[in-house]
Formats: structure tokens, C-alpha cells, sequence
């Protein structure tokens, strides 16, 4: 539609109904009415398009969708109740029994769970691969191996891949690269530029950005898009409409949110790295960070996630989160608060002590996803923890 991201984020609605509203209405029906038999059997054959049921689509799903696939520059969309929903059957609906998938190491805990645990019922197999060790990634490819997995910057390690050679790795073998963009959203980083086949969202985190809502999403290919839509449509994880027209709604302040999100953790991570009582600070636009020159690459921005660690090792870390008087201990990330983590015993506790030690997460690591308070508040905030936690 526009050219420019804020544009299409706030311009992209539903067309207006007889009522001439200026703000989408929301949507609260089941079901859709037929003009007559004709039209319902020309909508249920997909001769026409049209809405039949929520279960498969809304006027405020379909708005949400337009969206995310014009920030992502993708092809198409399917709206899901959940990120994990998302994550599960963008690869789930592209799979069959004896199928492999190739994974970067550093993922998210529930989607190792996916991997480790789930897949394997049905007979889908996977293998890890570090970030950097292109031989590894060789070795990996099988003659089943359908699939490419990656999260780039990592949850919650903040290791970044390279999207474009990771996308030509994945077409010199014929495999469908899956990326999930939650930390950075399309405003800081959209993969399907550098070569993804899809892309996967959790809306739950700064898509919404005021921790109200869980829902997800899955953008992409649209003959990759068809098949994944067949699956949501008849097992039935289908995004409500409230949900879908509040992070709709939200999508319209994303690039100021991402802005400031941004501003805010790279003053915090300067911070931190300057402090004694700090072993590690990990941020994509810090210069110390490994891969900083490709994250200035691929990403406009550094993101909202911090990590850290505090001397003292995992002791002084829990004190250190106790310490803290107002920032929110939460599972949660992407929120205008500001929230802190404890991934080896909440997100990624489902990972043994060495698989959390081969991506970066050591037993004192700390996430702090850093909101749109001021920094002066956020970074003194910090400090007292720090200072009480000795």
C-alpha cells in the first residue's frame, strides 16, 4: 500500500462497514452469513473468498495478517493462539513421518521441547548445529532433512546467525528456512528479505508490547502458507478476534515502541559494561558483542533484550534479583515494563545443565527486557540491585 513501515502499520484496516467507523470494529461472531446456498457452497469449495467461520478466518485476523505480512514482506499469513502454536506448525504442517529437521542449538526452551520431545512421537527426528561451525551445518544435512530452524538473536544468548548465508546454505540444499524473528520484529529485522521461506512470531511479546494478549503468527511462502493454513484450519489453534484487533491495534506505535525499546537497552548495556560487579553483558549493538558487525548488518536496531551476568555466580545472581524493588520478575519479554528472567530456571529449565552451557546460558545468566520507562529510573534501578546484592 504506502512506502514506508509506520504508514502501512496504522493504514492497513478493514474495509468500513455501513456504520463509517473510523477505528476497526471488533469482530465478535462464530460465524458468517451466506448470501445463499450458492455462495455458501462457492465460499466452503474456496471459489470465492469470504468469511464462513472464526475457526478459519475474521475480519480482524485477515486485518492482522495483512499487516504482518506487509511489515515482513512476505506473501502471506496465518494468525495462531499462541507463539508456540506458530512455531509448532510451521514446521509441523510441512512434515511426515521420517522427516528430519536441522536446528540452530540456541533456541528457545519450549521449541527444544518440540524437537526433543514431541517430534519424535511421530517419528521426525532433528539435529543441532552451533551458530559459526559451518562444518557442522554440512554434516547435519541428511537425505531427510526438510527443514532449517533458526532464532536470530537467540533466546536468550543473543547469538546472531547470518541470515544471508544461512538462506543460501538452505537453497544449495533444497531445504525450507524457518526464522524466528520474536526479539527483533519486522521493524529491526525482516528475514524474508535475506532469503527465509517463513517467519515466526511470537505476538505475545513486543508485537502487542503491553502484556496483554498471547497469540502468534506465521509469515511467508504462500504455497508454504496453503499448507500450514490447511492444518490451523482443521485442528483448530485459531487466534481470537479480540486478540488479533488489540495487537493490530498495537502494531500502529511498534516503530516508536522498537525505537525506544532500542535507546533504552543499548544506554542500559553501555552501563553494565562499564560496572565492576558485572562478568558479562551481552547486547547486538554493543562493540563487544561477537557478532556486532553482522548485527549491524542485518538488524536496523539493537532490540529491548539485555543479558547479563553478575560476579558471583548463580548465589549473587538470585540475590541480585531479589534486590530488585519495581522491575517485574517474569517469565514474559516485549512489555512497555521493564521484566527480568532467570532462563536456567524458568524458559530454559526443560534443557539439562549442559545443553543450557553449550548456547551461552550459564547457571547466573540474567534477561532483562528492557520496557519504555525512563533510563535514568531503569539504570538506578540496576545499580541499588547490584549494590544490595553483594
Amino acid at each position: 500500500m504506502f512506502e514506508n513501515f509506520e504508514t502501512d502499520a496504522i493504514r492497513i484496516q478493514t474495509p468500513r462497514t455501513a456504520q463509517n467507523e473510523h477505528s476497526t470494529p471488533l469482530f465478535m461472531t462464530s460465524s458468517f452469513i451466506f448470501e445463499d446456498a450458492e455462495h455458501a457452497r462457492a465460499i466452503f469449495a474456496e471459489e470465492v473468498q469470504g468469511n464462513m467461520y472464526s475457526r478459519f478466518s475474521n475480519p480482524n485476523t485477515t486485518e492482522l495478517m495483512d499487516k504482518l505480512a506487509r511489515m515482513e514482506k512476505t506473501e502471506d499469513g496465518v494468525p495462531f493462539a499462541s507463539g508456540m502454536a506458530a512455531v509448532f506448525n510451521s514446521m509441523f504442517a510441512l512434515l511426515k513421518s521420517g522427516d528430519h529437521i536441522l536446528a540452530s542449538r540456541s533456541i528457545f526452551g519450549s521449541t527444544h521441547s518440540v524437537l526433543t520431545q514431541i517430534f519424535p512421537r511421530f517419528n521426525i527426528s532433528h539435529t543441532y548445529a552451533d551458530i559459526g561451525n559451518i562444518e557442522e551445518w554440512e554434516a547435519g544435512v541428511k537425505p531427510n532433512t526438510k527443514i532449517v530452524f533458526i532464532e536470530t538473536p537467540s533466546n536468550p544468548a543473543l547469538d546472531i546467525i547470518d541470515l544471508s548465508w544461512i538462506s543460501a546454505f538452505c537453497k544449495a540444499h533444497n531445504l525450507i528456512l524457518i526464522v524466528d524473528n520474536c526479539f527483533c520484529t519486522p521493524y529491526i529485522q525482516r528475514p524474508a528479505e535475506w532469503g527465509a521461506d517463513l517467519v515466526v512470531h511470537s505476538g505475545t511479546k513486543f508485537l502487542d508490547g503491553q502484556g496483554r494478549v498471547i497469540a502468534g503468527a506465521v509469515l511467508g511462502r504462500k504455497d508454504l502458507i496453503k499448507e500450514i493454513r490447511f492444518i490451523a484450519r482443521a485442528t483448530g489453534p485459531s487466534l481470537s478476534p479480540m486478540n488479533a484487533w488489540i495487537i493490530s491495534k498495537s502494531l500502529e506505535t511498534l516503530a516508536i515502541r522498537m525505537e525506544k525499546h532500542s535507546e533504552n537497552a543499548l544506554k542500559l548495556a553501555e552501563f553494565l559494561e562499564k560496572h565492576d560487579e558485572i562478568e558479562l553483558v551481552k547486547y547486538p549493538f554493543l562493540p563487544s558483542h561477537p557478532q556486532y558487525v553482522l548485527a549491524k548488518k542485518q538488524m536496523k536496531l539493537g532490540g529491548g533484550i539485555v543479558t547479563l551476568v553478575v560476579k558471583g555466580g548463580l548465589e549473587r545472581g538470585r540475590k541480585f534479583l531479589d534486590a530488585l524493588k519495581w522491575f517485574s520478575l517474569t517469565a514474559n519479554l516485549g512489555d512497555s515494563r521493564t521484566t527480568v528472567t532467570h532462563p536456567a530456571s524458568t524458559t530454559h529449565a526443560k534443557l539439562s545443565e549442559d545443553e543450557r552451557l553449550a548456547v551461552g546460558i550459564k547457571p547466573g545468566l540474567i534477561r532483562i527486557s528492557v520496557g519504555l520507562e525512563h533510563i535514568d529510573d531503569i539504570i538506578e534501578e540496576v545499580s541499588q540491585a547490584l549494590a544490595n546484592s553483594k
